[in-house]
């Protein structure tokens, strides 16, 4: 058999399919093949915000899965939406890249070294908030495009600055353009932002045996401590009833023992800023019991941050 993978076709979206591919074929034998699949978000040139964020990626990719035109698909995760989609599961998460982001800047410059008035570039409103926290001097620019060209925006002087992810940066092998990573306690970034989640039909879990191959490369690639940093963050949104556009950072990090989660609402124009954080101990090791310590600890906090006031500070729900 012949695992057939789905994936958006932009240069980030097969290096990271492309590296699951190559730990499914490591761990089981079991050979692969890419299948690209056009998104709307990658053929539109309208900002992210505008297009509704959340789902933009992943629509296209679910009805190529839904159709059997592949066996799996992988998103990344900070673009799924928390809502359940019909007839579909995250059947493996694995384990997490680097979610900080970066600065990529001419001349080695860092954030606090930017010239007053220079030119940052990033499509993320919750980065255009962080940013306009730290430095409301700044000109935010919004921009698309894949990695490649917000890298150019830099090289031939359009802008002084891109805000993009070490995650991807580091799967593109393109980390040389950092000039500065931000650290997650300061700038936590958008919930899952690293982590990936491989999607499958709900219908291989009620015939086991005729899909051994695709249930033994899910297992494979599983990471339980990962899945539940990113349920927790992600629990944030589904509670705040936000889209990946929403001015929120997350992160969670996941001991042995227990969960710590912190989360930040920003206004728009990084006038203001929520930050609060939670612990929650693991009753038991077992995997239902800790996943269900992130979804509830995730929510709680979600619950903190609306009684002090977050859906006055920025704008949340989703359209």
């Amino acid at each position: 058999m012949t695992l057939r993978i789905g994936t958006r076709g932009s240069a980030l979206a097969m290096a990271q399919t492309g590296d699951i591919a190559r730990a499914i074929e490591a761990a089981t034998g079991v050979d692969t093949e890419l299948v690209p699949v056009t998104t709307h978000g990658d053929v539109s040139r309208e900002s992210l915000s505008s297009l509704g964020g959340t789902g933009v990626f992943a629509s296209a990719l679910r009805e190529f899965l839904l159709r059997g035109e592949c066996d799996l698909v992988v998103h990344s995760m900070k673009d799924l939406p928390t809502v359940a989609y019909a007839g579909l599961r995250v059947g493996a998460v694995p384990v997490r890249a680097d979610a900080r982001d970066t600065l990529c800047a001419r001349d080695g410059l860092t954030l606090a070294t930017l010239p007053v008035g220079a030119r940052v570039g990033t499509g993320s409103p919750r980065r255009a908030a962080q940013l306009a926290a730290q430095r409301p001097d700044l000109q935010i620019v919004d921009i698309r495009g894949n990695v490649g060209t917000r890298l150019g925006f830099v090289s031939s002087g359009e802008l002084d600055a891109v805000v993009l992810a070490a995650a991807g940066l580091g799967r593109l092998g393109r980390l040389d353009a950092v000039t500065e990573f931000f650290e997650l306690d300061v700038w936590p970034t958008a919930p899952a932002q690293g982590a990936l989640a491989i999607e499958v039909r709900t219908a291989i879990f009620d015939d086991q045996e005729g899909h051994a191959d695709i249930l033994d490369a899910l297992a494979a690639i599983e990471h339980p401590a990962t899945r539940a940093a990113a349920t927790a963050e992600r629990a944030i949104l589904a509670k705040l009833e936000a889209g990946c556009a929403a001015p929120i950072g997350a992160h969670a990090v996941v001991t042995p023992d227990g969960i710590d989660l912190n989360a930040a609402v920003y206004a728009p124009d990084g006038s203001g800023t929520l930050r609060l954080n939670r612990r929650a101990d693991f009753a038991t090791s077992a995997v239902h019991d800790i996943i269900g310590t992130a979804e509830t600890v995730g929510s709680a906090l979600a619950d903190d941050l609306l009684a002090q006031g977050a859906a006055t500070l920025a704008p949340l729900r989703q359209s």
